[in-house]
This record gives C-alpha cells, sequence and structure tokens, in this order.
C-alpha cells in the first residue's frame, strides 16, 4: 500500500480542549506529529488537565474562563517554559483568529463557543464543528459568514460528518433527502406513561455513547437529534421536511442520503470520536485511523424505525423551530438547557423538560437576529424566561401534561 503523502502541517486552536472532542482531538494530534500542532488550547475550570495537557503538547497560549483560574494553572506547571495565559471570552476569540492558527476545532459545549467560532469564520480559518450551538443558536448568521469569507467548515458530530461524507457521492441538486440516524437513547423501549418516574440516574445510562451530562439527557429526549436536524438545514442547505430521522439502536450506520435516482448512500463506521475529528482535520484526504475496523464476517443484524414524536415530543418541537425560523431555535436550545439543568438537579420530572421548552417557546417573541450580539440576547433573555416558566409551575411539572407540538 502506498504512503500517504503528509500535507502542510495544520496548527490548531482548540476550543475545549478538556472535553471529549478535544481530548480525542489531541490523541489525533499525538497519532500524527509530523502534521498537526498545537497554538492554543482554551479550556473551561479543568486546570488539572489542561496543565498535562500544556505539559505534553506545548501550546503556545492556554486560555481558561476565569482570571482567578490562571493562578491555579499556573501553579501546576515548572517555572520555566510556561505558555501565555488568558481568560475570558475575548482571550477565546483572540486565540481563535491569531494568525498562528490555520485551524480552529470548536468543541465548547454552549453559546460559549459561538463568537470565537464565528469569528474564526471571518477569518477564513478552518472548522472543526463539534459545537451544536453554534448552528441552532446562529446557524443563519455562521452560515452567511461561511459562503462570505469561502471558511471550509467541516462537522464532527457522527451524523453530520457522514452526512458530509455521503454527499461526496454525487452532486448536491441530486440529493433529495438526508437521513439521520439516532440511537434512540436509554428510553426507546420504556412505555411513555413509566417516564415521569425515572431518574437522572436512568438517564444518563447511554446505551452507546459516553458522554458529558446535558447532551446525554438530550440523548435520552431526543432532543439532541432534533438539534442536529436543525444544524443539518444549515450545513447541507435541507429543508425540514426533506430531513428525516430514524432510530437505529446499532448506531453503526450514521447518516445516509438519498439522491433523485433512488440510490441510498450510507457512511458506517465504529463509534468512535477519533475518526470524524481526524477527518475533518484532514479533508479532502482520508488516513488510517487509530479506530477499529468492521469485521463483516460476524453476524450482525441492524434495525430501523420511525422515531415516537408523542413519546419524545422535544424532537418535533424541534421541526416546529425550523420552520418558525428566526429566533425560534435559539430559545429551543437556551430553554433547553436551562430544563435539563433543573431535572439533572430533582427539580423537574423528565417529561417536564419538554414542557418547559414549550411554555418558553409560547412566551418569547420571535425576531430576526442581526448578529452575534443579538443571539446572545435572546439566549440570556430564553434562559430568565425558563426559569421563571419552572418556578411558576413548581410542583406541577411533576404530572403529566400535553405538550403541543406539530410532528414532521
Amino acid at each position: 500500500m502506498p504512503s500517504r503523502t503528509p500535507p502542510k502541517s495544520r496548527r490548531l486552536t482548540i476550543l475545549g480542549s478538556t472535553g471529549s472532542i478535544g481530548t480525542n482531538t489531541l490523541d489525533v494530534v499525538r497519532q500524527n506529529p509530523e502534521s498537526f500542532s498545537v497554538f492554543a488550547l482554551v479550556a473551561g475550570r479543568n486546570v488539572d488537565l489542561l496543565a498535562k495537557q500544556i505539559l505534553e503538547f506545548r501550546p503556545e497560549v492556554a486560555v481558561v474562563q476565569d482570571a482567578e483560574d490562571i493562578a491555579r494553572l499556573r501553579a501546576l506547571l515548572p517555572k520555566t517554559g510556561i505558555p501565555e495565559l488568558l481568560s475570558g471570552a475575548a482571550a477565546r476569540v483572540q486565540v481563535s483568529i491569531a494568525p498562528e492558527a490555520d485551524t480552529v476545532m470548536s468543541s465548547i459545549v454552549g453559546v460559549a463557543g459561538l463568537e470565537a467560532t464565528y469569528e474564526a469564520v471571518c477569518r477564513g480559518k478552518r472548522v472543526g464543528l463539534a459545537n451544536k450551538e453554534v448552528l441552532v443558536s446562529g446557524g443563519q448568521l455562521v452560515m452567511d459568514a461561511v459562503r462570505r469569507h469561502g471558511t471550509e467548515m467541516i462537522p464532527v458530530d457522527s451524523e453530520h460528518n457522514g452526512a458530509h461524507q455521503c454527499l461526496r457521492a454525487g452532486l448536491r441538486h441530486e440529493a433529495t433527502k438526508l437521513i439521520l440516524t439516532a440511537s434512540g437513547g436509554p428510553f426507546r423501549t420504556t412505555p411513555k406513561e413509566l417516564l415521569d418516574s425515572v431518574t437522572p440516574a436512568d438517564a444518563l445510562k447511554h446505551p452507546t455513547w459516553k458522554m458529558g451530562n446535558r447532551i446525554t439527557i438530550d440523548s435520552a429526549t431526543l432532543m439532541n437529534k432534533g438539534f442536529e436536524v436543525i444544524e443539518a438545514r444549515w450545513l447541507f442547505d435541507f429543508g425540514p421536511d426533506d430531513i428525516e430521522v430514524v432510530v437505529h439502536p446499532q448506531s453503526t450506520v450514521h447518516a445516509m442520503v438519498e439522491y433523485e435516482d433512488g440510490t441510498v448512500i450510507a457512511q458506517v463506521s465504529a463509534t468512535d470520536m477519533r475518526m470524524p475529528i481526524q477527518y475533518a482535520l484532514t479533508w479532502p484526504d482520508r488516513w488510517q485511523a487509530p479506530v477499529p475496523k468492521i469485521d463483516w464476517t460476524q453476524a450482525r443484524q441492524w434495525d430501523f424505525h420511525a422515531p415516537d414524536f408523542d413519546k419524545f415530543p422535544l424532537l418535533g418541537l424541534a421541526y416546529d423551530s425550523l420552520r418558525m425560523g428566526g429566533s425560534a431555535s435559539c430559545i429551543l436550545n437556551a430553554s433547553d438547557e436551562v430544563a435539563v439543568e433543573a431535572f439533572l438537579e430533582g427539580r423537574i420530572s423528565f417529561p417536564s423538560i419538554a414542557r418547559v421548552v414549550a411554555q418558553t417557546l409560547e412566551k418569547m417573541p420571535h425576531r430576526e437576529p442581526a448578529g452575534v450580539a443579538d443571539i446572545l440576547d435572546v439566549d440570556e433573555t430564553a434562559r430568565r424566561v425558563a426559569r421563571q416558566v419552572i418556578e411558576a409551575n413548581g410542583v406541577t411539572f411533576a404530572v403529566t401534561g400535553p405538550v403541543p407540538v406539530t410532528a414532521k
């Protein structure tokens, strides 16, 4: 087999270096030291892990969440060879637009990563996108900037990464439908009437992926798949009626694209995030990845079935928000984050996550955000309204009630 020719070395800014995507990105760097180096590491408050990453990867800059975290980080590093240490939102933007970095891995959870990612796009950086909120909250704004600046934005989420690969099989105008797969989460076979009694510990037992708490709960409610529908609309320019979700418990087929002649191209791979991360960093090339291959000699069965919009109304609310346009999906995301936090703290029931989101969408006026500041303002207001909804309803959110939703 001919050996690949290493491309020009890429210098990375990693937003969210201590999270799951960030640590897996650094493993890809570790496996390919001749092709990747790290300019900046951006973390939250996990300074212990960040210190270890600094010692191994020797970035020029490291960014933490707050100024007081700098002293904690400095105490864990040697006296000499310490990178420049910064903190806060402005520093995240600074290292994302720095000329020393040509690639930004956007994996900070939440809207905290929106401004830095948007500014990186405006500077023409290649962006590996692993932050759902960037497109869920600001899809129109960000993708307009991608087109305006000719930026390469490669999705890292396994489903969108799979769709990106499937779309290489034909011309975009020949594709008629995008199919995203969902594992179904831990309550795929749980009767709807029993969901009121599930605990946060139950909901955190994802059958396929090991992820952070919020995304794991969003997977249990299928809201995460709803967010992916919204992302897919912006990434690939499919209308909401041309994006379909199917439940696929084996999580081996990540996405499928149907073409106008009836051909369906599927992307199939092991459930290892290093594969889509490496794809985003090396595209349009493919390299051998340090992940297991599928053994096709072993007997296997793949199941596909329609999602239950009645049992998981948040998926339908995501479609509704996409059709509403404007600030609706930003409100959807912010209210969901508040509701998930309340559920994890035991203040509301599992089905009440959807009730909080639905009521917040009803109470919030919709508008067309003109920029990042507008999006952040909508996000902040939606969080406040969602908290008010929770406080106003109190214990009634432990009682089953209907959620207004229009299924796809």
